[in-house]
């Protein structure tokens, strides 16, 4: 089990990440989103707001986001890092994602961008 500093952190370095791509920042400039992020096994709960192609973490859950993203909170934290691509455990059925359609290939289309396959 993955502690919610953990999970901040990995949340923190995929935004920076997410920050330093200019292609990314670029193509995301129209994409303006929260995605909520919560562990299910721990009482975590952030939301990443992506605003004009720039991504930042909200210390607090929100229930109206756009996208919702669960999992327990080591899953989250590894697919966060990179560590593992979020397609596994979405398949294995221990992440879930939910939202449009639209926006849940956005969100996969940066996480390849920035970790590649």
């Amino acid at each position: 089990m993955a502690t919610k500093e953990e999970l901040s952190a990995s949340l923190e370095g995929f935004c920076g990440s997410c920050n330093s791509n200019e292609q990314l920042k670029s193509m995301n400039l129209d994409w303006n989103r929260r995605i909520g992020v919560k562990a299910n096994d721990i009482d975590a709960g952030f939301t990443i707001t992506y605003q004009d192609g720039v991504a930042q973490v909200d210390p607090e859950f929100s229930e109206d986001a756009d996208l919702k993203v669960e999992s327990d909170s080591e899953t989250l934290v590894s697919v966060f890092y990179g560590e593992v691509t979020p397609a596994q455990p979405y398949a294995e059925g221990t992440l879930r994602i939910l939202g449009s359609e639209d926006d849940i290939l956005r969100l996969d289309f940066v996480s390849l961008l920035i970790w590649g396959e």
